[in-house]
């Protein structure tokens, strides 16, 4: 069978596709376009209204032209009526049965090959497990040869207003440490120079563990000194962390980051910097959480790479809210900022609330957009000129090699001789909204 797959979303997401990426290889079917394909399998996102309705058209569209579907990801546990009156002929894969995909694909290839006499009618099949399944030791076609994505959790705690991503993937599962260990060992002995952890919040890692779990008292740090301690030259990436799950952990979490193969980078979403929308959202934090966080990050590392979401026009954000936000942004210059305009999702406590004026946040995104270029660009020249020992973290689209500094900061090498995973002491030349360029000095 040749299928096109395609997927949304997260890099949780994207650690699930590339299993199933893998389960499609190892089945010995080949991948193909959408004009080739015999079977089209969609790995969904939710998080957004766009989102939701690109995919609906997609999945609407393939089976009209006769085509098998398969929607996994998020939106079948949360929007599976949708998917249906779109396409009431999909298959469906739950978002925690990622190896249920084989036995799918299985059942569609024995309806094609079955004798033409035999009734081919739809069947309905839906895979759905409470237990995760697939997450982790598992082969994979990653998207890039070097880089590892590994999921340590799935599922959340806490319930923000806005969050359709909760509904949809449940409480909180954090999975076996020594689990994780294995998978991260495995993709280190393939080759893979960078790993990144991922999860919905990988600081909330551990918290279920019960007190009569072998695992009892094991949170986000014990979990990176093991996995520091794996031998091998690679990188760690942590990825998203929220307040409310950092501050329980924050004096052991500094000591874990001080370790040279952890990347001095912090991914902290605040949503919004006004006190009254983050009790509309239910974030459970105030600014001055996020303040001290921030503050005690950059005293032990100065050089600090930080990242943020901000949500802007959610219910009830007024003008002066909006200035607040832009003031926390203009203060704290994030190297990167993840700026959405407020979708409502079905289900949320936030749904039923009144919603403001789409060109408001319109503007209010096209405003913000416009700061932060300015501030990153204005931050980066700053450093031009500087020497650097960098990490090789993959080779460039075109040519050359994409280094990363000690604190994730991205510099473009175009040099001959680099390849992922060596080490290099270089010069910033240049620096670029996205990215520095620099000058190779010496290979270390």
């Amino acid at each position: 069978m040749k299928i096109y797959f395609e997927t949304f979303g997260c890099s949780a997401n994207q650690a699930s596709a590339e299993t199933m990426r893998g389960i499609i290889r190892d089945m010995g079917f080949e991948f193909t376009s959408e004009k080739e394909a015999d079977v089209y399998i969609c790995n969904s996102c939710t998080v957004k209204y766009t989102t939701e309705q690109k995919i609906l058209h997609k999945i609407r569209t393939f089976g009209e032209r006769g085509k098998d579907v398969i929607v996994c990801g998020c939106m079948p546990e949360v929007q599976l009526d949708l998917i249906l009156n779109a396409n009431p002929e999909s298959y469906i894969v739950g978002v925690r049965s990622v190896n249920g995909l084989k036995d799918l694909l299985q059942k569609i290839k024995d309806k094609k090959s079955a004798p033409l006499e035999e009734n081919h009618d739809y069947v309905p099949v839906r895979i759905s497990s409470q237990t995760p399944e697939g997450f982790l030791n598992l082969p994979k076609i990653r998207y890039h040869d070097n880089i590892h994505i590994c999921q340590i959790s799935t599922g959340c705690r806490f319930g923000c207003s806005y969050c359709i991503v909760r509904l949809a993937r449940g409480d909180l599962v954090s999975f076996p440490p020594e689990e994780i260990v294995e998978d991260v060992k495995a993709a280190v002995a393939e080759g893979c120079s960078e790993i990144w952890l991922t999860s919905q919040d990988d600081s909330q890692y551990g918290m279920d563990f019960s007190n009569g779990s072998p695992y009892s008292g094991t949170r986000l740090p014990d979990l990176l000194s093991r996995i520091a301690a794996i031998p091998g030259d690679f990188k760690i990436r942590v990825g998203m962390m929220n307040p409310f799950s950092i501050k329980p952990i924050l004096p052991e979490l500094i000591d874990a980051f001080d370790h040279p193969k952890i990347y001095k980078f912090l991914h902290i979403p605040i949503q919004s910097a006004s006190e009254g929308v983050l009790k509309n959202m239910n974030r459970h934090y105030s600014m001055e959480d996020v303040d001290e966080i921030i503050a005690v990050f950059k005293t032990r590392f100065p050089d600090l790479t930080l990242f943020t979401d901000i949500i802007v026009g959610f219910c009830g954000e007024t003008d002066s809210d909006f200035e607040e936000t832009t003031a926390w942004v203009q203060k704290y210059k994030p190297d990167k900022i993840n700026i959405s305009k407020y979708s409502p999702r079905p289900g949320t406590k936030a749904f039923t609330l009144r919603n403001l004026d789409s060109r408001i946040l319109t503007a209010r995104s096209r405003d913000l957009t416009e700061v932060t270029d300015r501030l990153k660009l204005e931050t980066k020249n700053q450093r031009i000129g500087k020497i650097e020992d960098v990490f090789i973290s993959k080779y460039g689209k075109e040519s050359g090699v994409l280094a990363r500094t000690a604190d994730y900061k991205p510099v473009v090498l175009n040099e001959k001789g680099l390849k992922p995973g060596m080490n290099a002491k270089i010069q910033i030349v240049e620096a670029t909204p996205g990215y520095f360029i620099g000058k190779l000095i010496e290979i270390l």
